[in-house]
């Protein structure tokens, strides 16, 4: 809608200031194009956030043997879907700091994809979440250089939303990884961290006022499932729900992803 309207404003200038404007028409199309295909790029930047979080928790529920079959399953995908998203990535950013990013990032990718394939150990577990946090770094750095390359309201909220996918994702992999035996104090720290970022981006994105009925009714969804859910993740010390934990960020990380692609579309 917003590219119609663009568009005819444009051709109103031309017949109403005559061939003089089409410069100007055209730059602001072009604009407009420059800011759409970089929030796009965000949501595909932002969407490795939480690949590299399933990743690490694929793994340690499938050494658990936790919904493994579905774990395996979701690794392999999620493995094809990072190599994927990162050559997009590489081909269609001309940034030399990023690109110099998005090189350590692909090595990254190489040790997590060959790691995460070996036999589950708590040595192996500790470097995949390692690896894990190296690349959610890098994606970061991605997400937050492409936002300050067009500065507009719209690519925040992508990027928020789509920041919420990983959280839910980084909540499963630290329950996980707590009871794998990784029992320290950065783990419930962590864990903690993620449930309260989470709950107050969930506020931000339910107040914006950009807001379409559809986004409304999805984000409704998630809240009501949220203020159940969230007590059960900080109570990752007394343990005992993997299964439930599994489940139900899954269907978090779902439901945001189509809320995010949602606002992709809403902001073109």
């Amino acid at each position: 809608m917003k590219n119609n309207l663009i568009k005819n404003m444009s051709i109103a200038f031309i017949v109403v200031l005559g061939w003089t404007s089409v410069t100007i028409a055209e730059e602001v199309v072009t604009s407009h194009s420059v800011a759409a295909d970089t929030i796009k790029l965000i949501d595909i930047a932002g969407k490795q956030r939480m690949l590299s979080q399933r990743i690490a928790k694929d793994y340690l529920y499938a050494g658990n043997k936790v919904a493994s079959a579905k774990a395996n399953t979701q690794l392999e995908m999620s493995l094809v879907e990072l190599l994927k998203a990162h050559k997009v990535l590489a081909e269609s950013i001309n940034d030399p700091d990023i690109k110099n990013l998005l090189a350590f990032v692909e090595m990254s990718t190489e040790d997590f994809s060959a790691t995460s394939k070996e036999a589950f150990t708590i040595d192996n577990a500790q470097l995949v979440i390692d690896l894990s946090e190296s690349m959610l770094e890098g994606s970061q750095y991605v997400v937050d250089s492409l936002k300050e390359t067009v500065k507009i309201q719209e690519s925040k909220i992508v990027g928020q939303a789509g920041k919420q996918r990983m959280l839910a994702q980084r909540i499963a992999k630290y329950y996980i990884a707590y009871q794998s035996g990784i029992k320290d104090k950065n783990t419930v720290d962590q864990m903690k961290e993620a449930v309260k970022n989470f709950s107050e981006s969930h506020e931000v994105l339910l107040k914006n006022s950009a807001n379409t009925p559809e986004i409304n009714r999805k984000l409704n969804e998630i809240d009501r499932l949220w203020k159940i859910v969230y007590k059960f993740y900080l109570n990752i010390e007394k343990g005992g729900l993997p299964l439930i934990v599994f489940n139900t960020t899954d269907t978090i990380t779902k439901k945001m992803n189509s809320i995010t692609g949602l606002y992709v579309e809403l902001y073109k």
